[in-house]
């Protein structure tokens, strides 16, 4: 767990030279907590998304996956889902990003997700059933 990786690359490791590993160094670097790189992806959430690699869209439906995953706060949906949709994703796909993830993270998650994805959309998933009205 203490480990710390050497000999990959200089202390001061950029964003753009972790974005140019392969993808094996990025592992090591992830497997041994390599302050290197959670210095860049940890706390900005643009340089998070450029050291990933993956489209602002896709990154925020995989943290979608996660707070499901995770049974996440509404305060942490609320986050997510206004960088998903502020990078284009849509109401629908993100309420498909939280029924792909059931296999995975199971129907109880996907339950409180609902209604946590809900209120993060402005829709009360829990007030609609009370009164019956969709």
């Amino acid at each position: 767990m203490g480990r710390e990786m050497h000999g990959t690359m200089g202390q001061g490791t950029s964003a753009a030279e972790i974005q140019k590993m392969d993808y094996r160094s990025v592992l090591r670097m992830l497997a041994v907590r390599d302050r290197r790189l959670f210095m860049h992806v940890g706390s900005d959430e643009a340089e998070n998304v450029a050291v990933s690699q993956l489209s602002p869209r896709h990154a925020a439906l995989a943290r979608l996956g996660a707070l499901i995953a995770l049974d996440a706060s509404c305060a942490s949906y609320i986050h997510v889902v206004e960088l998903a949709l502020a990078a284009g994703v849509t109401v629908e796909e993100l309420v498909g990003t939280l029924v792909a993830v059931i296999p995975d993270a199971g129907g109880d998650r996907a339950v409180s997700g609902a209604h946590k994805l809900g209120l993060a959309l402005g829709y009360d998933v829990e007030a609609a059933l009370e009164s019956h009205n969709p």
